[in-house]
């Protein structure tokens, strides 16, 4: 996830969801994933300190700046290229799995009071963004790092 400033994503040129300052945030479904891992990860989305204070501290979360979250559905981030020139996505979840999970997460965020926008569920998106700090965060399910 990245905090921005602003953040839209489009679909054959048509804006599908767009919002001023909060987080992009692109997400991968694995195989492995739950409904109860969607909405911890929304959680943990919500409530990440890193939005600056009026003292340029990182103490802040979306939930406390009222910003809005743009949620684009990204299986590319489960592609593996450790074995080759051409990445292998069989740690993505199949599209039904992912299409759930994608809304199950869009909708915890809505729950805890966050605006959310959202892309097209398996469409050719074009995503434009303006990144604040640059800040950039990754949040894994597996908790590897």
């Amino acid at each position: 996830m990245q905090r921005v400033s602003r953040a839209r994503v489009s679909v054959d040129g048509e804006t599908t969801g767009e919002i001023g300052a909060g987080l992009m945030i692109l997400l991968g479904v694995g195989r492995e994933d739950t409904a109860a891992v969607a909405a911890a990860l929304a959680d943990k989305a919500a409530n990440l300190r890193i939005f600056e204070d009026e003292n340029g501290k990182m103490n802040l979360s979306l939930l406390d700046v009222k910003g809005g979250a743009l949620v684009v559905s990204q299986f590319t981030l489960y592609g593996d290229a450790r074995g080759g020139r051409r990445p292998s996505f069989i740690a993505a979840a199949p599209p039904e799995l992912a299409k759930t999970l994608y809304e199950e997460f869009c909708q915890a965020l809505r729950k805890l009071g966050v605006r959310v926008a959202t892309g097209i569920f398996q469409a050719m998106m074009a995503v434009e963004l303006v990144n604040e700090g640059p800040v950039t965060i990754l949040l894994d399910s597996e908790k590897t790092f």
